[in-house]
């Protein structure tokens, strides 16, 4: 026997505190009885106590508690086998890791943004495939192609400036970077979300786009950053910002044109991060779900186990039905105060 849910065992504690409770109750509710008139009385209203009856009604009652606790644990034995296909489309992220995406006009920064939305629109894919390229001056894939997305997270979090030690953005090694993660033999459809500030270094990304489109490859990308921009940390450590050969600060841009224009030839969508918006999610669902179909990834056979829960419920029914007909007292009596003749008789003798 397994248990689907075997923490819920810990509520049997609640059976020991039930069987004190109805003890206390039910001598409360003898002494309240014994308070209202003599025995004789209590017998005609209410019938003669049965004893052992009160004890068997509260076993019952606890018997039917922890039968029901019991089946809320998922009680299973016996299993059989169940074919099963999982369906989805394979999805490359491509990250850029790139020194101008500290810049702060979004915040925390751009690349820790980055990081939070990635996080968001994995609790969202239903059953695609995710891998992760981090780019900057040169690109590599930093996880291939998984459904593991507890792994994927792990890979996620160890990305920062400098783990690429080429300088610049070169967007179109981050879309060569990540066809080659895709698995062009099979029929899945394949996406890469391009994940950057738009700052083009090498202006090789709109030709890089194009090779994606002719290969059957979806390009969407999501801007980082503000078409404002914002002065580049520098990478000295000292907390200062980027300056240029006359002094003047390096401001960083979003370059939504140039992105615009990738996504487009490649047959996908453009969004910009906003602030208090899921837009992965957006994404997600308005773009690649809408413009990719679902292919299967894997298929095999998996193990179903019997759920049994329902013979422990039907048992805690029968229980606590059967708790409900027994009787603590016998039959009250039919006179309680006899006669009416002789109940007037009484009261005209206590006038005089």
């Amino acid at each position: 026997m397994t248990f689907a849910h075997l923490w819920i065992l810990h509520f049997l504690w609640l059976l020991p505190i039930t069987a004190v409770l109805l003890i206390i109750l039910g001598r409360r509710k003898k002494r309240a009885l014994e308070g209202l008139a003599d025995k004789e009385l209590i017998y005609r209203l209410t019938g003669k106590e049965r004893k052992g009856r009160g004890f068997i009604k509260d076993m019952l009652l606890i018997f039917g508690l922890g039968l029901m606790i019991f089946a809320l644990t998922g009680p299973r034995w016996g299993s059989h086998y169940e074919e099963v296909t999982q369906k989805g489309v394979d999805i490359m992220l491509a990250v850029d890791i790139s020194q101008s995406m500290l810049v702060e006009d979004i915040k925390p920064d751009r690349l820790e943004r980055s990081k939070r939305e990635i996080m968001d629109f994995l609790k969202v894919v239903q059953g695609d495939r995710v891998g992760l390229v981090a780019f900057a001056g040169a690109a590599f894939v930093q996880c291939p192609l998984t459904l593991d997305y507890a792994a994927l997270r792990m890979f996620l979090n160890s990305i920062k400036p400098g783990l690429i030690p080429v300088p610049g953005t070169d967007l179109g090694a981050a879309i060569e970077t990540a066809m080659s993660g895709f698995d062009f033999k099979s029929e899945t459809d394949k996406v890469i979300l391009l994940i950057t500030d738009g700052e083009d270094n090498e202006g090789r990304g709109y030709k890089a786009a194009k090779k994606a489109a002719e290969r059957g490859v979806k390009l969407f990308v999501f801007g980082m950053g503000d078409p404002a921009g914002g002065p580049i940390p520098g990478d000295d450590g000292k907390g200062g910002f980027k300056k240029d050969k006359a002094g003047r600060l390096i401001i960083s841009k979003l370059n939504e044109d140039s992105l615009k224009k990738m996504a487009s030839v490649a047959g996908g969508t453009y969004a910009r991060s906003v602030a208090g918006d899921l837009d992965l999610d957006i994404i997600y669902f308005d773009g690649i779900k809408s413009r990719t179909e679902a292919k299967a990834l894997k298929s095999g056979k998996i193990t179903v186990y019997e759920e049994r829960c329902g013979i422990f419920l039907i048992a805690a029914f029968f229980f606590l039905m059967l708790e409900g007909f027994i009787r603590e007292r016998g039959e009250a009596q039919e006179t309680v105060l006899g006669p009416p003749s002789m109940h007037r008789r009484d009261f005209v003798q206590k006038d005089y």
